[in-house]
């Protein structure tokens, strides 16, 4: 099957999409440890990324607190139910890796979840940007640590008292 890609302008530079045309299976940064390019077999076409584009703008101008797309993250069982469980962070809040450990029922894990965290394959509409050290520190982020600080901002702003989640 074909994988087609689309690089979209964004407030934090321009993201790789890449996926078969019906399921997203890439999100990818123009700089940091998950920069991403296309491969040279890969079929430039905007048209599969459509609802995609309008969902990532949405999200950036503050509309949108949670994608509804059709994805496709490849990983092991366990990286995807961590995956799983990232979609379950409230937009505007924050878990520790503990926490998200925790949640999926392997307290014990936090390296393992923080390992599964740093390749998910779709940041942003997978929100592993939620995911901060047990001293509310900021830890790595495959988009670079001024990424994650900007995507916890807009989201910290945007999810205030004053903000309507309907």
């Amino acid at each position: 099957m074909a994988t087609y890609y689309h690089y979209h302008n964004t407030p934090i530079g321009e993201l790789l999409l890449a996926g078969d045309g019906e399921l997203l299976a890439l999100l990818g940064f123009p700089s940091g440890k998950m920069q991403r390019r296309h491969d040279v077999d890969w079929a430039l076409d905007a048209s599969p990324f459509k609802e995609v584009c309008r969902q990532l703008d949405s999200y950036f101008a503050g509309e949108l607190v949670q994608f509804d797309l059709p994805l496709q993250p490849v990983g092991t069982s366990f990286q995807e139910s961590v995956w799983r469980a990232l979609r379950e962070i409230p937009y505007g809040e924050t878990w520790s890796y503990g926490q998200l450990a925790a949640h999926i029922g392997k307290p014990k894990a936090s390296r393992a979840v923080g390992a599964a965290n740093g390749v998910n394959p779709i940041p942003v509409i997978i929100p592993c940007h939620r995911v901060i050290g047990s001293s509310g520190k900021l830890t790595g982020f495959g988009g670079g640590i001024e990424t994650k600080q900007f995507l916890l901002g807009l989201e910290k702003e945007r999810a205030g008292p004053s903000f309507n989640f309907s």
